[in-house]
C-alpha cells in the first residue's frame, strides 16, 4: 500500500503489510487501513470540508472523528468542476446538476449507480473504522450479504429468488476483494432494498449527515446527506451526493430551488424536496441503524 499524503506532517506506522496514517485533522483511528483506500494522495484543502464553506450564518454540526459524519466530510473532491463522467467514459448527457466531483471511483461496470453509490459510501466507511463485522446489507430477495462471510471464503448461489451462500474460496480480507463484495451487492440490492433497512427520519429539521433521500422502486432514486450546518436558531442546511443511471462519477448536487444558497439546502423547506434530477415526496428522509 502507497502512504497517502495529506499535505502536512502526519506520524505513519507499519502493521505487518498496512500503513496507519495518525493525524488530529483525519478522521477514523484507522485500525489496518487508510481513510479513503481509493485514492494515493489526499489533500485537505480539496475535501468537501476545505471547498464548500457552510453559509453565512451557519456552523457545520459537530463531528467525532471517528464518525461517519467526519468521514464523509472529509471526502477528497477532484480539482474545480470536471464533468461527470459514466463508469464506461464518456460524459453524462446531463452536466448541470454537480456543483462538485468526489474523486472516488465508479467502477467499469453499470453497477454504481444510486442506491450502490450511498451503499459503497457506509461499507467505505465501516471498513475504513475497524467495523468490518457490521458491513451487512440486503438483496432486493431480502437475503443478507455479510462482508464477514464473503471475506472468509463464502460465497452466494442466486437461483431467482433464492440466494445459498456456501463457502467456495480461501479467506481474504483484501481491498479488491472487498470490492467485488460490494460489485456483487451492487448487482443484487438497489433502492427498495436499502429503503426497507434504513429508519425513518419523522422531522427533517433534525437531519444530520449519513441521512439518505431515498424512494424505493423502479425506477427509484437515493441521494446522501454528506454535510449538515446549523445556525445559532436550529436552522439547518445540508450538502447531497449522488450517483444516477448510467453508474457515474458521484458528485455533490447544486439546488436547484435556491441560487443563492445552492450548493446547501434547508431543512426547514417545506416538502417534498426537488434535487436536480429527482423529486422525493414528503416522508423520504432515512437513516443508517446503529445495529
Amino acid at each position: 500500500m502507497t502512504a497517502y499524503q495529506f499535505g502536512y506532517t502526519a506520524a505513519v506506522a507499519t502493521l505487518g503489510a498496512a500503513v496507519v496514517v495518525s493525524t488530529p485533522a483525519m478522521p477514523l483511528r484507522a485500525q489496518g487501513t487508510a481513510p479513503y483506500p481509493w485514492i494515493t494522495t489526499y489533500s485537505p484543502a480539496q475535501t468537501i470540508a476545505g471547498r464548500l464553506n457552510a453559509p453565512m450564518g451557519f456552523t457545520r454540526v459537530p463531528a467525532g472523528p471517528d464518525s461517519f459524519g467526519a468521514w464523509l466530510r472529509n471526502l477528497p473532491l477532484k480539482p474545480g468542476r470536471p464533468a461527470v463522467s459514466l463508469f464506461d467514459g464518456r460524459p453524462k448527457g446531463n452536466q448541470s446538476a454537480q456543483h462538485a466531483v468526489i474523486d472516488i471511483d465508479v467502477g467499469t461496470r453499470d453497477l454504481q449507480q444510486c442506491a450502490d453509490a450511498v451503499i459503497r459510501l457506509r461499507a467505505e466507511f465501516l471498513r475504513a473504522s475497524g467495523q468490518d463485522d457490521r458491513i451487512s446489507f440486503r438483496f432486493t430477495s431480502g437475503h443478507v450479504a455479510k462482508w464477514s462471510d464473503w471475506k472468509a471464503g463464502q460465497r452466494p448461489t442466486v437461483r431467482g429468488q433464492n440466494v445459498e451462500w456456501k463457502p467456495t474460496t480461501a479467506a481474504n480480507g483484501s481491498y479488491r476483494n472487498f470490492r467485488s463484495y460490494l460489485d456483487t451487492v451492487f448487482t443484487y440490492a438497489g433502492s427498495l432494498s436499502l429503503a426497507n433497512e434504513l429508519e425513518t427520519v419523522r422531522d427533517t429539521r433534525t437531519i444530520a449527515p449519513g441521512d439518505v433521500f431515498i424512494q424505493g422502486g423502479s425506477p427509484g432514486h437515493a441521494v446522501i446527506v454528506i454535510d449538515v450546518a446549523m445556525a445559532p436558531d436550529g436552522d439547518r442546511v445540508f450538502l447531497l451526493a449522488q450517483s444516477y443511471m448510467p453508474a457515474q462519477d458521484v458528485h455533490v448536487l447544486v439546488n436547484p430551488v435556491d441560487a443563492q444558497l445552492s450548493p446547501w439546502y434547508r431543512a426547514s423547506q417545506p416538502e417534498p424536496l426537488r434535487t436536480p434530477e429527482w423529486t422525493f415526496p414528503a416522508g423520504s428522509l432515512r437513516r443508517f441503524g446503529e445495529n
